[in-house]
Parts: structure tokens; sequence; C-alpha cells
């Protein structure tokens, strides 16, 4: 599930990431050009609503490419995502 607040004065806007944990199996970060591609950069952290989440800021008229990376390299897409390419999730900010 992907959450997108109102653009602020400043041009940004909060960008959630978010999966239910009863799907984890482990460790899960999200990794993307907002953050060079970095495993571990941004772990989903337990809620207690039953999600695991992690909220990233992105300058307004962005497209963000993403992907999750769990426990054992296991690498896979957000279907809440505008779209899916090779390449991963893009959403447009």
């Amino acid at each position: 599930m992907l959450k997108m607040s109102k653009p602020t004065r400043s041009g940004t806007r909060s960008l959630t990431f978010a999966l239910p944990t009863d799907q984890l199996n482990g460790p899960v970060s999200v990794v993307g050009t907002f953050n060079d591609w970095t495993p571990g950069a941004h772990p989903l952290r337990r809620r207690s609503n039953g999600m695991a989440s992690v909220q990233v800021t992105i300058p307004t008229g962005s497209e963000v490419v993403f992907r999750y990376l769990a426990d054992g390299g296991h690498w896979f897409d957000d279907h809440a995502a505008d779209r899916i390419t090779a390449q991963g999730s893009v959403v447009l900010v």
C-alpha cells in the first residue's frame, strides 16, 4: 500500500510505503531512486495496526522507482504503484 501526503509549501510530499505484517517473513526494506538503491536504508517498521511501514520525503513532481527487498535477497514490487517496469515499481509524486 502506498500513501502520499498533500504537497507542502516547501515543494515536497511524504510517501509512505506499507505492507501487512502477516505477509512478511523477516525484515523488509524499500530501496529505490530516493536512497540510491541502498539496501537497509529505509527498513519497514512493524506498527500496532498490523502493518509495517516507512515514510520518505520526496520533491513534488518526481518520479520514484523502487522495489522492496526482503530477507534472503528476495525483491518484489508494489502493485499499488502507478506502473511496474523492468526496473521496479514507479510512482509519480
